[in-house]
């Protein structure tokens, strides 16, 4: 049994101009000790997928589907149990930790806090653990540091105290909602490796949201290209990596920079914007911004087409795109 099976998920808003559905029914499982990457574009749905999963999205929004976790529907699970699983079975680090860290509690108090709730943890034992944790993710003078507060710590320093937290109870899988954004590249290579060596040292899945392509490389074996709150394309990185299927993988890898390229030369785009998801076609959700576009993109949505090594897109048009590219359909 996966640790982690997603099935048909929605997720609808409320939003000022009425309901709009931020989830199109996406479905991925996780092994234990597997690692997924979610990328797409700001506003695609990745991280109110991952805000599902653990649970915190507002109260008005409406979650259909299912997510089973180790044997345990979540979808509908009462608030008290679901405490019982968040911080606890699941781990988050969270996008921006100087929001995600309480400014008027110390250190200790808010590492020591799911040991405490979780573990049962006496406020003394929790303060070693908390230590412990401290100079495990690299903090340097942890011991003396305990008891200062969030904002006499570095951004870097601070997202590892958000890490010591989210592993605080030795979490099954461990959801990093792109736990670098606004680090300086250095602090980012740190962080990134710190989050690799744990997940590989304690065994947990991970889920790593990003918009960085590198990065999806260098850590997640599988990954899921998000648009418009659905999946588009999907499979082993190596195999997306090298097949690009989708119009819009092939847009976000043709829009890196390029190492060696010629001063002036212009970076390629995707024409348009993402469009608010009020205003999503039922169809494709990229279709319109898609230089493939047909009538029929825009009035159905595209069924999973399978593709060698497990790989899959949702794609009506792959035979002319392949065709056109030049490579086999």
């Amino acid at each position: 049994m996966p640790l982690l099976e997603v099935n048909n998920l929605h997720v609808q808003l409320q939003t000022q101009r009425g309901p709009a559905e931020a989830v199109r029914g996406i479905g991925f499982t996780l092994e234990r000790g597997e690692t997924l990457g979610i990328v797409g574009e700001s506003g695609c749905g990745k991280s109110i997928t991952v805000q599902s999963l653990m649970g915190l999205l507002p109260s008005s929004a409406e979650v259909t589907g299912s997510i089973r976790f180790d044997g345990t529907e979540l979808v509908g699970l009462p608030e008290r149990e679901m405490c019982e699983v968040r911080g606890n079975r699941i781990g988050m680090i969270f996008q921006e930790p100087m929001t995600a860290l309480n400014p008027v509690h110390t250190i200790a108090r808010q590492v020591g806090e799911p040991l405490r709730l979780h573990r049962g943890l006496s406020n003394a034992d929790a303060r070693k653990e908390a230590l412990a944790l401290l100079e495990r993710v690299g903090i340097p003078d942890a011991a003396s540091r305990l008891d200062a507060y969030p904002h006499q710590f570095s951004g870097g320093q601070r997202q590892r105290i958000g890490i010591a937290m989210a592993l605080a109870c030795g979490p099954d899988l461990l959801i990093a909602d792109e736990p670098t954004t606004a680090l300086d590249v250095t602090i980012q290579k740190q962080i990134l490796e710190l989050i690799r060596g744990l997940v590989a040292e304690r065994g947990m899945a991970l889920i790593l949201i990003s918009h960085d392509l590198g990065v999806i490389a260098q850590s997640v074996s599988k990954m899921l290209v998000m648009y418009g709150g659905s999946v588009v394309e999907s499979g082993p990185t190596a195999a997306v990596f090298a097949e690009r299927a989708h119009p819009y993988t092939q847009g976000l890898f043709a829009a890196r920079p390029a190492l060696g390229a010629p001063r002036g030369v212009k970076l390629a785009t995707i024409q348009g914007s993402v469009p608010e998801l009020v205003d999503l076609p039922p169809g494709c959700p990229f279709a319109g911004r898609c230089r493939y576009t047909i009538d029929a993109c825009l009035a159905t949505r595209p069924p999973p087409v399978p593709l060698p090594r497990d790989h899959q897109v949702r794609c009506i048009r792959l035979d002319e795109i392949a065709a056109e590219e030049g490579v086999p359909a």
